[in-house]
């Protein structure tokens, strides 16, 4: 999945972690911290989107069918999905730049294990440790952007951040298809070594060490601040919590994702669906009685149009998170485009999306959320009406039309969403609030990932076929999503 729709919530994670009671000492090499939060951030975010034009390769490298490809996606975007909110928390307690090190050095880790794996099971695994790390260093990343800036220079920080990250979004599947054209696709992960060494000595050489949550540091006193975070006992993880969403997540993934592809629906599938299914609700069950130590409080859901924004979130970046891993595998498979050109065929949306998103972010302050966030599903969903016509003609004509206005669309819903997020909460709960819409839309892609391996399986006409009935179920999804947004947002 692209990285550029995901800015407005990874954003606002940030915004929620520099809330306006925190005052924190100005950072000394100001600087240099934004460029630290924002390599590890881009690890990330880059890796997220290059991998899905090298998957054609992949598989023809591995021998991979159409299932074990939608793991090479699922492996990564899994454990990122489930454990975002607990990388947080770990940060809180034993401090962010710890952990964002850690995070670092375990993507690192990862990222040279993807690259020398010799068989597609070695790559998933690599993969799934992959999301671990990045489920680490994201949410801390951004964290320490608030630690470390104060008033207007926060939110600049947070500004250049996301820009920054839009471009990485951008640059993303042009490098990934270029690397995959020029050296292979076991360039994608080797090209993370040198970008987390650098972040690594960064964040040793100038982030300040175990800085505590930013909540801990009050405008009466930071000296005052530190010595009652010191006193008062470290909150504790959510371990049960992550564990069960983590295992639940991925029984339902394996399920859908085996039932999807050539094996159909069996007993073994059906079963891991059930399991999946009956741990998710264990989960909530366990997130009741952990109360203020659940990594998802359940109180969040006493307000409406929290949960439908959650769930437009999740119908809508799951229909977007199916297009940006099909297209570009038709593209490459049937269309004989190269992978460098597959890269450059999906450079519009995050160009109109970082383009637009601060236009209509001004504009639905005007208007009201209710408003954008119904119309943008809507044109995402003729976009989608659009890509039916992809396939054996001229790129301007199919692909190009399509991709604007799926782009446009979600320029209109992307920055109304993160405002009504944390609008839906109170302040107290802002930051977990964004950090779960952030792991639904995740969670989406995830899930319409399992259920496309039928379509990375087919070859030809077939694939052609499969494409076609794919973005006609994106286009119903998105008008679902468009639904829950005029249902249960306020005008």
């Amino acid at each position: 999945m692209s990285a550029v729709p995901h800015q407005g919530c990874d954003r606002a994670i940030a915004a929620a972690a520099g809330a306006p009671e925190v005052t924190p000492a100005p950072a000394d090499h100001p600087r240099i911290v934004l460029a630290t939060t924002i390599l590890a951030s881009s690890l990330a975010f880059i890796d997220g989107s290059v991998v899905n034009v090298g998957l054609p390769a992949i598989g023809r490298s591995l021998h991979a069918d159409g299932g074990v490809l939608s793991w090479i996606i699922n492996g990564y975007l899994l454990p990122l999905s489930a454990l975002l909110l607990l990388g947080g928390a770990a940060g809180d307690r034993f401090g962010r730049r710890r952990i964002l090190v850690l995070g670092v050095a375990l993507f690192a880790l990862a990222s040279a294990w993807c690259a020398l794996a010799p068989t597609a099971t070695l790559l998933v695994a690599g993969r799934i440790v992959q999301g671990a790390g990045a489920a680490l260093l994201m949410p801390n990343s951004l964290a320490i952007l608030g630690t470390h800036f104060q008033g207007e220079a926060r939110g600049r920080a947070i500004g250049i951040w996301a820009a920054v990250g839009a471009a990485a979004g951008a640059i993303g599947p042009l490098l990934g298809g270029w690397l995959v054209d020029v050296t292979g696709w076991r360039a994608i992960f080797f090209i993370n070594l040198p970008l987390a060494a650098a972040t690594i000595v960064l964040a040793l050489r100038y982030l300040r060490a175990d800085a505590p949550a930013a909540g801990d540091l009050r405008t009466d006193d930071a000296a005052t601040g530190l010595a009652r975070a010191a006193a008062r006992p470290a909150a504790t993880l959510d371990i049960a919590g992550a564990a069960t969403a983590s295992i639940g997540l991925a029984a339902l993934t394996w399920g859908l994702t085996v039932a999807t592809s050539g094996a159909g629906l069996h007993w073994q599938s059906g079963l891991g669906i059930v399991v999946g299914v009956v741990l998710m609700l264990l989960f909530l069950r366990v997130e009741q009685r952990a109360g203020d130590s659940a990594i998802l409080p359940l109180s969040l859901f006493h307000s409406h149009s929290f949960s439908g924004l959650n769930l437009m979130t999740f119908l809508l970046y799951g229909a977007l998170g199916a297009l940006l891993l099909v297209l570009p595998f038709v593209l490459i498979e049937y269309d004989h485009y190269s992978a460098s050109e597959a890269g450059a065929a999906l450079l519009p949306l995050p160009v109109v999306i970082a383009l637009a998103s601060s236009t209509m972010g001004r504009l639905a302050g005007k208007l009201g959320p209710r408003l954008p966030l119904t119309a943008g599903p809507i044109i995402v969903a003729a976009g989608f009406m659009l890509a039916m016509r992809i396939g054996g003609g001229s790129y301007w004509t199919t692909t190009l039309p399509a991709m604007l206005v799926i782009a446009i669309g979600m320029a209109v819903a992307v920055a109304p969403l993160t405002t009504a997020v944390l609008s839906s909460v109170d302040a107290a709960h802002s930051g977990v609030a964004s950090g779960f819409n952030s792991a639904v839309a995740r969670a989406g892609g995830l899930f319409t990932t399992a259920l496309l391996a039928a379509v990375l399986g087919a070859q030809g006409a077939a694939l052609l076929d499969a494409f076609h009935v794919a973005a006609l179920a994106c286009a119903v999804t998105a008008l679902a999503s468009a639904g829950c947004a005029y249902r249960w947002i306020a005008a």
